[in-house]
């Protein structure tokens, strides 16, 4: 398990993080989310030992990274797709980083096989495309087979075959009792891929839950369709519901579910072309909760006639 408790991270009066605290549990993906700024990267980068914090601490197996003797067997990571040598071929990157943790070549035939570089093992990895690059660290963080993997924006540069492989690899990963941690900006693959939620905005904690709690969260609405809207949209209104139309020929109903529309139509001889229950989505979620707290905004430019 990642254990982070009341971390800290200064820069003169600056607080990139401040006094945070949150676990990252095996057996689900945890997704890490906040704008740009937020304290993401620092975080990361404080729990592999490449930041000191300032106050506080990030441990992984109840260890501090630096204290772990052959951390590419217990830890995985990828923080940046540019890390190996464009000199280097794909094999002998992977090879240098295996005998530096006592890992066997075969290991490095097998991770460069699961990620798809298996043809290209012998090229050298300044001709790889950005997402071949991110193939190679994927194969890199997963050398030592480790229980913890964590990875920053690794679908960056993926074609949508290789988005559908690393959303799949993840949640193998977790599914074999390893924890798993990703930040990525990308709500609707992230919405896709992830277990639980932790979203940060200027160094503290906004928010911790699972991806049912977001889906469960309030405000949902039923969006409904019918050739006589405005005869249901009258006996919907009697049920107490709010009744707004979606400026596409539907309607949106709030205070009442799918099932009690269906009813409440049928008994009334209304037909239904469309009957659909709606949830705020990650991005809703996420918008709401990093509202106040992004650092940098834009503008809508205004157009005059």
């Amino acid at each position: 398990m990642i254990s982070v408790r009341e971390l800290t991270k200064r820069y003169g009066p600056t607080a990139a993080v401040d006094r945070l605290s949150f676990d990252v549990r095996p057996g689900v993906v945890t997704g890490f989310l906040g704008p740009n700024g937020a304290g993401k990267s620092t975080t990361l980068r404080i729990i592999l030992g490449l930041h000191r914090p300032t106050s506080g601490e990030a441990l992984i197996g109840g260890r501090r990274y630096e204290r772990i003797r052959r951390p590419l067997h217990e830890v995985g990571a990828v923080l940046d797709a540019d890390t190996a040598h464009p000199g280097r071929t794909a094999f002998h990157h992977l090879a240098c980083l295996a005998r530096s943790n006592g890992i066997g070549g075969s290991r490095v035939a097998a991770v460069l096989e699961r990620v798809g570089l298996a043809d290209v093992a012998h090229k050298r990895v300044g001709g790889f495309s950005l997402g071949m690059r991110q193939r190679l660290g994927i194969a890199a963080a997963l050398l030592g087979d480790p229980a913890v993997v964590l990875l920053d924006e690794p679908v960056n540069g993926l074609d949508a075959a290789g988005i559908r492989w690393i959303r799949s690899t993840l949640r193998s990963l977790a599914a074999e009792g390893r924890t798993v941690l990703l930040s990525s900006h990308l709500m609707s693959e992230m919405a896709l891929t992830v277990d639980h939620v932790l979203i940060i905005g200027r160094g503290r904690l906004l928010a911790e839950t699972s991806m049912e709690q977001v889906r469960a969260r309030s405000g949902r609405d039923v969006l409904v369709r019918s050739p006589r809207a405005a005869d249901l949209a009258v006996v919907l209104t009697g049920l107490g519901a709010s009744v707004t139309a979606d400026g596409d020929g539907g309607l949106v109903a709030v205070g009442v579910d799918a099932p009690t529309i269906g009813d409440a139509a049928a008994a009334a001889s209304i037909p239904l072309h469309g009957l659909t229950p709606r949830s705020a989505t990650l991005e809703e979620v996420y918008l709401e909760m990093t509202g106040d707290a992004a650092e940098y905004r834009a503008v809508a430019e205004r157009t005059t006639r």
